[in-house]
């Protein structure tokens, strides 16, 4: 099975999926990667703090604008990542079809990955740890 398009969701689109889908893009530059919310915060930039960790990375997140995940989003992709067993059981309840293709980013380690928004850079700095981590468990399924 090949993974070429693949969606990353969290809840708001602006802190942990804007952060995953640059990491994959940078790791994957041949694939689709996408992000989007379960609950969006539509329109809305990346959260700064997630812009300040990523661009420590020399990768510019500025760009980014939140979206909510929709039928489509979730049919065009081969897999999501969600970042809770509650976002998965969330895109699975409405759209069936998801089943066995919505994986949580921490799915290996069994860990859901906390939600920094509104929280302090220490947060934001875990959060993106996880992720780098949960993305390293997943790395050889995708390629």
């Amino acid at each position: 099975m090949a993974f070429d398009n693949i969606l990353v969701v969290c809840v708001g689109n602006i802190c942990r999926s804007p952060m995953a889908e640059a990491l994959l893009k940078q790791r994957f530059p041949n694939k689709y990667i996408d992000s989007a919310g379960v609950g969006a915060l539509v329109g809305h930039a990346a959260d700064p703090a997630a812009i300040d960790i990523m661009s420590k990375q020399q990768i510019d997140i500025n760009s980014h604008v939140a979206k909510q995940i929709d039928e489509q989003l979730a049919k065009k992709a081969d897999l999501i990542f969600t970042m809770s067993d509650g976002q998965t059981k969330w895109i699975e309840e409405r759209w069936p079809f998801c089943r066995g293709k919505t994986f949580k980013l921490g799915h290996w380690m069994d860990k859901d990955i906390a939600d920094p928004y509104k929280h302090e850079m220490s947060a934001f700095e875990i959060a993106y740890q996880d992720i780098v981590d949960g993305l390293a468990q997943w790395a050889n399924k995708i390629s």
